[in-house]
């Protein structure tokens, strides 16, 4: 099982801060934005910064059982 927590925009496309996904592990992180986009219907991965266990990581990082995974959407302040 993975747990993958969503940030600003996407949490609130998606409706939820937290999911737990028992059917999938040990793929890509983009595969996993792949899965998710299909699942939830959001508009886009593209320009969101993803983290495994508090850690930047890039679209190839494999993810494992038992990771978190967050995707942070970019920022802006005034």
């Amino acid at each position: 099982m993975i747990t993958v927590l969503f940030f600003a925009g996407i949490r609130e496309e998606i409706g939820l801060d937290e999911l737990k996904i028992v059917e999938k592990d040990d793929i890509t992180v983009q595969q996993l934005k792949q899965y998710l986009h299909s699942k939830y219907t959001l508009s886009s991965f593209n320009q969101i910064m993803t983290s495994i266990n508090e850690s930047f990581v890039t679209d190839d990082e494999i993810v494992k059982d038992q990771d978190i995974i967050a995707f942070i959407p970019p920022v802006s302040g005034g």
